[in-house]
């Protein structure tokens, strides 16, 4: 047998005494008959369906039985054609396209290059109100209402997502050109979606994911991938040697930890680096934020709900913090920030690690380690009656303090290093050199913000530096800030704006120069950034929830 004769159209037609009646174009061939032949009886029985064949070209065979009569179409295809391995691959193809042709929400109108109906699905007749094959033939326009169909055929552009009223309902519909041989020959219409509706709900539940998506990107902001080890902690003064030495000892224990020490002093880094030297190191360590807990939210956000528990809440309901941080470590930032009704809840799972999703009545468990963290002191706040003593005693197993800087001041030039390198690193640049007298003039400073200062301060004279060196020049922002060093005894000396000259100090503590320091720098930062409070925390180092509280008037 030539390739030739299996390059034309075939038909081939037998009757129910298996004689042939007709062959046509392919047909011709008996080894294309003797093929087609075989298992007759079974393809009778079938109905209809469709085969490949691989006779000196590939071939793809559509077949139907009739009362009196079997009749083949023999489409000869191109090489490598998805279409012939498909239904090589596929003992079920027919019933696929079968699928495709005649389910309402994947059946097709198809047109040809004139724009005349070829094909319309049952369901497409039922709605126009046609009798079965009634449309064939006609112009599109004739048949579909508001129909582009003819347009898409003539410029070959597909379009997709588009409206299109039909009989006083709005579909959403898409209308897709056919090419052969890089010709356009005909064209299909589709109906993605009955309504726009449907469109819109999912684009609202896209918008809600990536609400979603964001929400945790911003949790997590801070909680590098990377572990947190030791190393990450700088400095080699007797105060961080013994703060190292703290951790490496307290890390592989179960017991709750608490880290006590003044804002800026690196109280987060000391949590992450527990967590990395601890046998639960493999699981991401959960974090809150005590004092940004919102009063109405705290138990969905802490315990969990379950479906339907309240208005606006997910169908699958919600893990919280506790079920979160199951064989993980849990890392309560700002704990004696913590609202008193918060506290009631926290005691309540410490003492057994058990708590109910909101709205649910299964009762959970979870096996995680408590860290927390604080600036507070604790013994005036549970005097006072603003901390209770119990909760106290179950957070603070162990307690770590972090020194602050004024106490680890031969650090300086390794931090003033380390941040250099970081702040270059990150802004692409090259890492700037420091004269050495800087050390000596930071170290004479006394750093009310701590290394968070020392950074934010360190930055910004890298940044108004216009040489490849540091000098004591560019740290000139520093004269808005109390620069005094101040001992553990002596409370820094106020200066008088208007004439430079020392102010009454008798009230003044050094906790009040602290808080002075940061509302000015935070309303520095505000201003600089035009009331971004987002940019603002993050040029300051803080989290929002803090700068918001500390915008709070109280």
């Amino acid at each position: 047998m030539m390739v030739n004769e299996t390059g034309r159209f075939g038909i081939l037609i037998i009757d129910t005494n298996d004689i042939v009646v007709y062959a046509g174009g392919c047909a011709d061939s008996i080894k294309i008959r003797h093929k087609l032949l075989e298992g007759l009886d079974e393809k009778r029985a079938q109905g209809s369906g469709m085969i490949a064949l691989e006779l000196g070209r590939q071939m793809v065979v559509t077949y139907r039985a009739m009362a009196d009569a079997m009749v083949f179409f023999i489409q000869p295809v191109e090489e490598k054609s998805a279409l012939f391995d498909l239904i090589t691959c596929v003992d079920f193809a027919h019933a696929i396209f079968t699928y495709l042709v005649e389910n309402p929400y994947f059946s097709m109108i198809v047109a040809d290059e004139q724009s005349r109906l070829k094909f319309i699905p049952p369901v497409h007749e039922k709605f126009f109100g046609f009798k079965r094959g009634e449309g064939i033939g006609k112009h599109v326009t004739e048949v579909i209402e508001n129909t582009r169909l003819h347009e898409v055929v003539q410029s070959g552009r597909a379009e997709i997502g588009k409206l299109q009223e039909m009989g006083g309902v709005t579909r959403v519909v898409s209308r897709i050109p056919i090419t052969q041989n890089g010709k356009t020959v005909g064209a299909i219409g589709q109906v993605m979606f009955k309504e726009p509706e449907t469109v819109h709900n999912l684009s609202r539940e896209v918008t809600k994911l990536r609400s979603e998506v964001q929400f945790y990107r911003q949790e997590m902001s801070g909680m590098k991938k990377s572990s947190f080890d030791l190393e990450q902690m700088v400095g080699d003064s007797e105060a961080m040697r013994q703060l190292k030495s703290d951790i490496i000892k307290v890390a592989p224990l179960h017991v709750p930890v608490l880290i006590v020490g003044e804002s800026g002093t690196g109280k987060e880094l000391a949590a992450h680096a527990i967590h990395a030297l601890s046998l639960r190191s493999k699981n991401r360590m959960i974090f809150v934020n005590a004092a940004a807990l919102p009063g109405g939210l705290v138990e969905s956000e802490l315990f969990g709900y379950e479906s339907g528990a309240f208005t606006g809440a997910e169908k699958a309901g919600r893990k919280g913090k506790f079920e979160l941080a199951d064989n993980s470590s849990l890392f309560f930032d700002e704990v004696g920030d913590m609202p008193a009704e918060i506290q009631v809840k926290l005691l309540r799972v410490l003492q057994d690690g058990m708590f109910e999703r909101v709205g649910g009545n299964r009762v959970f468990h979870s096996d995680f380690r408590l860290i927390c963290a604080s600036n507070c002191n604790f013994q005036e706040m549970i005097g006072n009656g603003q901390f209770r003593l119990d909760l106290y005693y179950r957070i603070s197993g162990v307690t770590i303090r972090m020194p602050s800087l004024r106490e680890r001041l031969e650090d300086v030039p390794e931090l003033v290093q380390s941040i250099l390198v970081s702040f270059a690193n990150r802004h692409r640049t090259s890492v700037k050199r420091v004269d050495g007298r800087v050390y000596d003039f930071l170290r004479e400073q006394s750093w009310p913000g701590n290394v968070r200062q020392l950074l934010h301060e360190v930055e910004k004279a890298a940044i108004f530096c216009d040489g490849p060196e540091i000098t004591i020049e560019n740290f000139r922002l520093m004269s808005d800030i109390p620069l005094e060093r101040a001992s553990s005894s002596e409370a820094p000396v106020p200066v008088n704006a208007s004439n430079g000259t020392a102010a009454p100090s008798s009230t003044r503590t050094i906790q009040d120069a602290i808080n002075e320091l940061e509302k000015n720098m935070i309303r520095e930062a505000m201003s600089r950034h035009r009331g971004n409070k987002k940019k603002a925390a993050e040029e300051l180092g803080i989290s929002r929830a803090y700068l918001y509280k500390k915008l709070d008037p109280e």
